[in-house]
């Protein structure tokens, strides 16, 4: 519990700010998005509302639930032996984890540690890019699961604070 409140502290502290290429990331598909009538302009478009209306948390969570999805197609391209695919999706991992990094408010001692952190998958991510390896990428998906659910913990309890306050 003490972990969770240091999270949630960091929370109010506003960790997790997004900057201008949060969006860019965020929007970046190349694969069409359709939906169940085979559109992809409506689609497209309460995708593109969701980001430009989303708090800068509701941002965070997107990101990581991006560089979730990223990292299991990455690895769905490895096991297909579709290197394009796998490659292209750690790239796509590697630019929210250099988001992550980016947007860091380093005053504060937790961002030293997710900081590090985020080097660390960065770093194995080239090596799983490099030497194709499956067991790299479930490794780092591990990472950034626990990561998300962290995060979404700490709104969830954050959001309740703000309403007993009120």
């Amino acid at each position: 519990m003490a972990e969770m409140s240091y999270v949630l502290k960091s929370y109010n502290q506003g960790m997790g700010r997004m900057n201008c290429t949060t969006n860019m990331i965020l929007k970046q598909k190349n694969e069409p998005c359709m939906n169940n009538t085979g559109s992809s302009g409506a689609y497209r478009q309460y995708q593109n509302d969701m980001v430009n209306t989303a708090t800068p948390q509701d941002l965070t969570l997107m990101l990581y639930n991006g560089l979730i999805r990223f990292l299991k197609l990455a690895y769905q391209g490895m096991e297909e032996n579709n290197i394009e695919k796998a490659n292209n999706n750690i790239l796509r991992a590697q630019d929210i984890i250099t988001e992550f990094m980016s947007t860091l408010d380093m005053q504060y001692d937790i961002s030293h540690g997710l900081y590090a952190l985020y080097d660390y998958m960065n770093g194995r991510l080239i090596d799983a890019n490099v030497k194709k390896d499956k067991a790299i990428v479930e490794e780092i998906t591990g990472y950034a699961e626990e990561l998300r659910d962290t995060w979404a913990q700490a709104m969830k309890i954050a959001k309740q604070q703000a309403a007993s306050a009120l």
